[in-house]
């Protein structure tokens, strides 16, 4: 089988997020406050390609960085 399958790359995901939100000239803590998180653990998490954002989290910033979901997100694809 041939199919290609789209994949999450969560390395470039990160740098998009940190590209995207320094282009707004927000901080980090700017983020953390929008998202009413209580420490900014998690921002740094997606900016390292450590983990990515919940779907509710991904709505939430493409809204704040005023751009698509799918411009946060770096998506590659793999043949099976």
């Amino acid at each position: 089988m041939n199919v290609s399958i789209p994949i999450i790359n969560m390395s470039r995901t990160g740098e998009n997020i940190r590209t995207l939100r320094l282009a707004r000239g927000l901080t980090v803590r700017d983020l953390q406050q929008a998202l009413g998180f209580g420490t900014p653990q998690a921002i740094y998490k997606w900016q390292q390609g450590v983990t990515l954002p919940t779907l509710d989290n991904l709505v939430i910033l493409s809204d704040i960085l005023g751009v698509s979901m799918e411009a946060i997100l770096a998506v590659d694809s793999r043949r099976m």
